[in-house]
This record gives C-alpha cells, sequence and structure tokens, in this order.
C-alpha cells in the first residue's frame, strides 16, 4: 500500500446500498478498493435491471451469482486494477443473532435494538465459514475472473460504528441511545464492542483467506465521539482487530476510514492500520502533516466536484495529487459518488488518473530526476521512492521489472531504463557506517538506471538517486 498512485486509484462507489437506494447513505464511499456500483453506459442499465429483478438490497448482496456480476461490472467499464465485494457492513448481523433489514428509501432498520446488558448476552460471536459462505465463495470467483489483472479487495464494519447502528435501531442523527448506553452504562457497551472485535477480526481473515488482498474497515460513526470518548470505545477495538489480523496476515493491507475524521486525525494511525483515507473536509496537505510520513494516505477529492466542468475536474485531481506527495498515496473521491453524478463526469474522473498513470504527471517535475520505482523479488513486490519529481510508468512495474526494465518519465520526456538485475548488492564506492548508510545515500543498490538522451548513469540506493560517477 505504501506506493504512488495506480489505475487501482481510480475504482469507485463501493458501499452498503446501492444509490438509488438511499442517496443519503453515509457508507457509500467512493475510492480505491472500491467499486460495487456501475453508474455508465450499458453496465448502468444492467445494473438498474437487477435492481428491478431483485428489488431487496439483501437478496442481491446474499447471492453468489449476483454479487460476483455487480462486483465485476466497474472492474468491466474502466479496468481499475481494484475490484470490491459487492456487500453490506452489516451483512454479518444475521450470524450474530441480530435480525436486520434494509428499506428503500430508510436505509437499515436493526428489528430489536440491543439497550441491555440481557441484550448484549444474547449476540453470538460470529462465525463467517457458517453464516456467509457465499461471501467466500464469491470472492474466490472475482479473484478468478479478474486473473491477477486486478486487486481483490473486501471490508467490514468498525466496532464503534456496528454498535450504533444495532443500539440505535438504525442510523441516526443524533446518537443519543448510544450515547446513553456509553455514558450511563459503558461496562455494557464494552461487552457489545468486544464482541464485535472478535467477530470482525475473524471476518477480515476469512475475507483474506478467501481471496480479498487487502481490506477496508469503515468507523462511519466513531466521528461522532469526542477525542476522549473515541479513545475509549473506538480506538483500542480498532487496533486489536488489526494486532489480531497482522498475527495470521501480516501483509495484508489494512485502511481505516472515519468520515470527518479532521478531530480524529493523530489517533487514526495508532490502529497501526496501513492507510487512512481521508474525506474532502480534510485538506490533503495538512492530512499529509498531521498523520505524519510513515503512513499511506486514501483521498479525497470532494464528490461534487464531478458536477463541475471537465476543467475543473482535472483541476481538483491535480491538486490533490501535488499535495499529497509522490508516494504512499491513493487517489480517490472523499465519499460516495452522489445520484445525478453526470456519468461522462465519471468517466472523466477515470480517464484523468489514467492519465497520471501513464505519462507521469504525478508532481511538479523540477529539479534534478528522481524516482518511484519497485521491486519484484520472490513474488514480492516492494515500493520505494526517491526525491526531486520523477514519477515511474507504474503500469510497466512488474512486467518490466521481471525483464530487468524499468522505464519512468522525467521532466523532459526521456526515459530511463534498468540495466541490472532488481536484488540488492552491495555497492563498493560508498563505506558503511553502524546504521548502514554514507555521508550520500544507504548503500544497497537496487538498479542501475541509465538516461538514454543524455547516456548519464545513475544507481538507485535504497531511498535515493545518486549520479554513478
Amino acid at each position: 500500500m505504501s506506493r504512488g498512485i495506480s489505475k487501482s486509484d481510480k475504482n469507485f462507489s463501493f458501499g452498503r446500498k446501492c444509490p438509488w437506494d438511499n442517496e443519503n447513505d453515509p457508507d457509500a464511499l467512493v475510492g480505491n478498493m472500491r467499486g460495487s456500483e456501475p453508474l455508465i453506459n450499458d453496465q448502468t442499465d444492467s445494473y438498474q435491471l437487477i435492481c428491478e429483478k431483485y428489488p431487496s438490497f439483501r437478496e442481491r448482496s446474499e447471492n453468489v451469482d449476483l454479487v460476483v456480476e455487480i462486483s465485476l461490472q466497474p472492474w468491466k467499464v474502466f479496468k481499475p486494477d481494484g475490484v470490491i465485494l459487492f456487500s453490506d457492513i452489516l451483512t454479518p448481523l444475521p450470524g450474530m443473532n441480530i435480525p436486520f433489514d434494509i428499506v428503500k428509501g430508510k436505509g437499515p432498520i436493526i428489528h430489536s435494538p440491543l439497550r441491555t446488558a440481557a441484550d448484549v448476552d444474547q449476540v453470538r460471536e460470529f462465525v463467517p465459514e457458517e453464516f456467509v459462505p457465499y461471501v467466500g465463495e464469491a470472492l474466490g470467483i472475482l479473484k478468478g475472473e479478474v486473473n491477477n489483472e486486478a486487486a481483490v479487495l473486501g471490508f467490514v464494519g468498525a466496532p464503534f460504528t456496528l454498535a450504533s447502528y444495532v443500539v440505535e435501531g438504525g442510523s441516526s442523527k443524533h446518537f443519543s441511545k448510544i450515547k446513553s448506553l456509553a455514558f450511563s452504562q459503558p461496562q455494557v457497551l464494552h461487552s457489545l464492542l468486544q464482541k464485535f472485535t472478535t467477530s470482525m477480526a475473524r471476518y477480515i481473515q476469512y475475507q483474506a483467506d478467501n481471496g480479498a488482498q487487502a481490506v477496508q474497515i469503515f468507523d462511519s460513526w466513531a466521528t461522532e465521539l469526542s477525542p476522549v470518548d473515541f479513545e475509549e470505545f473506538s480506538l483500542p477495538y480498532l487496533k486489536q482487530i488489526v494486532d489480531t489480523v497482522k498475527q495470521t496476515h501480516s501483509q495484508l493491507p489494512l485502511i481505516l476510514y472515519a468520515s470527518g475524521s479532521g478531530g480524529l486525525l493523530e489517533r487514526l494511525p495508532l490502529t497501526g492500520v496501513d492507510v487512512v483515507s481521508l474525506d474532502w473536509t480534510v485538506d490533503m496537505a495538512e492530512g499529509r502533516r498531521r498523520l505524519g510520513s510513515d503512513i499511506a494516505v486514501q483521498g479525497n477529492v470532494d464528490p461534487g466536484v464531478l458536477f463541475g466542468s471537465k476543467d475543473f475536474i482535472a483541476k481538483r485531481i491535480h491538486d490533490t495529487v501535488k499535495k499529497a506527495g509522490n508516494s504512499k498515496h491513493i487517489l480517490n473521491l472523499g465519499h460516495g459518488i452522489v445520484v445525478g453524478t453526470p456519468e461522462e463526469n465519471v468517466a472523466h474522473f477515470f480517464e484523468m488518473v489514467t492519465k497520471y498513470v501513464d505519462t507521469g504527471e504525478r508532481t511538479e517535475m523540477n529539479g534534478p530526476a528522481s524516482l518511484d520505482y519497485q521491486i519484484t523479488k520472490g513474488g514480492t513486490k516492494r515500493n520505494h521512492h526517491c526525491k526531486n519529481g520523477l514519477t515511474v510508468k507504474q503500469a510497466s512495474h512488474t512486467r518490466d521489472f521481471q525483464k530487468g526494465v524499468e522505464m519512468c518519465l522525467d521532466a523532459k520526456n526521456s526515459f530511463f531504463e534498468a540495466d541490472k538485475g532488481v536484488a540488492p548488492f552491495e555497492h563498493p564506492l560508498f563505506s558503511q557506517d553502524e546504521n548502514g548508510y554514507t555521508t550520500r545515500c544507504p548503500t544497497l543498490i537496487r538498479a542501475r538506471i541509465r538516461d538514454r538522451s543524455t547516456s548519464r548513469k545513475f544507481v538507485v540506493l535504497n531511498h535515493d538517486l545518486c549520479e554513478d560517477g
């Protein structure tokens, strides 16, 4: 996940319900590793016909064939490299003895809200193999269908957000019922949160075991908490989920999204996730500074921008990319595509992001050349970033490095070509101190590169590009 912009960054429309069900759905997010609601050309008609034939969202999301078909529709239109499971964050609830339904125009309805210790005692821990086998089956089919041309992605609800739904009885404006429980009977809420924590960790593991290659955690309602209450009722449970999953799936990227998270931003990396997703209410440059350099960031174009002109859309994409910097950024919309968004503007958003990928127009390209590069060794991909503005043509990463060639574009559109293999080796020209660094750059060479337009030669030494004298 610690990479620059790629095709997966253009996926869109990931949520609990199709946009025709409830245009105010707070979990109908848009972004990288997302895509369940097609909005363009014949795929729109196809999905509308599915909705007409199967009007119940649960029926659509709990039928393997429909889940696969709907999940693949955006990928078939745009060919991004991320395909997300068409599902719902509340899908596990029946398996936990919490009946629910999704009503068109109203959203989720919990038939028997949980508000007492006795209610919580009736909640079972979730066993996905038993209660949602269709999820595992669909993930496996999706992975086979995309055949490594895209990553398959799953998602779960965070404990506090799930608890909010089942305590409130559905969506809420004031969250008075769950806050009443939190502040008058905190032990009851903690008991419920722990059951959701254990269950969601297991659900993430199940999704990963069946084909999901990254999982996003939605804590949509966590930002209804004050910072001190977030630290009690959300943060420790998110951290527990991440710690549990990393014990068994250490390489699985985990993403956290909490809408309106500006007041909690510094606390989100404490969960241990790999990526924090920002909505458009946080300035990308400010979000970068506040989150720190060790975590990847996802976001965060305002979905309303897609109602603007094509030039305006391009300008906002460029602004977001520029503020995010050269590495560890996944470009996406900061929330769900709004019903009524012009379809041609959705397509233009994809096209503009593709342009950034294919032409290297990721940053202001001033000063000496630098490099974002990826090493593939033993099936493992590792992304690295060098300073000063050169951008990798990422679409050729894996294929080219397997051939021993990586192509990039600098400010003058001259190409760089790796003329040695990808395995690190010691460079005799640089001495090593106790930290493995010299005054110039690290000692491990990742690739030798020559500028074919000028014949200048460079060596990539870990995170720096140095001219090879």
